[in-house]
């Protein structure tokens, strides 16, 4: 096991890379940074913890540690797992890559970006700006987003419980739901996966969505003609799927 902690009295860039494992980060009061890393002792030698700057950095830098390596894209990882746990000030940005770690996040940031292939992510808590997920066949689960939702993903469903920006999909087979959006635009693309949109309370709908062999449901008529139709902002939903259901609705 080994732990650090910085002096870190404004948030942090959070820099994650590891091959797999479980990540733990957590937003707190106060002007400390503190990790905890556990695992094999090779793994452990291996993984570099420093702060530069405002940019907190944990990375394995290492390829194949047993002989075993994993290639995506650029990536080139080997066998192994660590856990990880991050505390950081609220406000902070992660940026997490990983294989088949996964991914569990806890508090306030002020954006988020995660890269994986098989690791699943879970936040519990707001993004006040951007947050960017691509993933190849892992699930997300996110909680409010204040600015726009970007999404790519393969296989993996992707849900938000809102978004207050714009959000941009490409799935090829996996599910998006968003359960609240306010207002911008929603582009969205499935080859087989289904859609969800969920309008908020007071906001005006402008719909053209299609699908080539799913149903498509709304609760508004489906054309640009059902635009504005109140003072509220206005969504405008332009998506398509191939086999998928595209559905939207009003939120609760």
């Amino acid at each position: 096991m080994t732990e650090r902690t910085f002096h870190t009295p404004e948030p942090v860039e959070l820099d994650v890379k590891i091959p797999a494992g479980e990540i733990e980060v957590e937003t707190v009061d106060g002007d400390e940074s503190s990790v905890l890393l556990e695992g094999p002792d090779k793994l452990l030698e291996q993984t570099r913890v420093e702060l530069v700057g405002n940019r907190l950095r944990i990375e394995l830098e290492t390829k194949g540690p047993f002989g075993i390596t994993i290639m995506i894209g650029d990536w080139s990882f080997g066998r192994g797992g660590l856990r990880i746990r991050a505390r950081v000030p609220h406000g902070s940005r992660p940026e997490i890559s990983t294989a088949s770690a996964d991914m569990h996040l806890r508090g306030r940031y002020a954006s988020l970006r995660t890269k994986s292939a098989s690791g699943d992510l879970v936040v519990d808590g707001d993004v006040e700006r951007e947050a960017e997920v691509k993933t190849v066949s892992g699930d997300a689960r996110l909680g409010a987003v204040g600015g726009s939702l970007t999404v790519q993903s393969v296989s993996g469903d992707v849900s938000a419980a809102s978004v207050g920006g714009d959000v941009t999909a490409k799935f090829v087979s996996g599910d998006l739901r968003v359960d609240a959006a306010r207002e911008g635009h929603v582009t969205a693309q499935s080859v087989s996966g289904d859609i969800e949109i969920g309008v908020a309370p007071g906001t005006n709908l402008d719909v053209d969505a299609g699908s080539v062999s799913g149903d498509l449901s709304s609760e508004v008529p489906l054309g640009s003609d059902a635009a504005t139709v109140g003072e509220g902002p206005t969504l405008v939903v332009r998506g398509n799927t191939v086999s998928g259901d595209f559905r939207v609705f009003r939120a609760a």
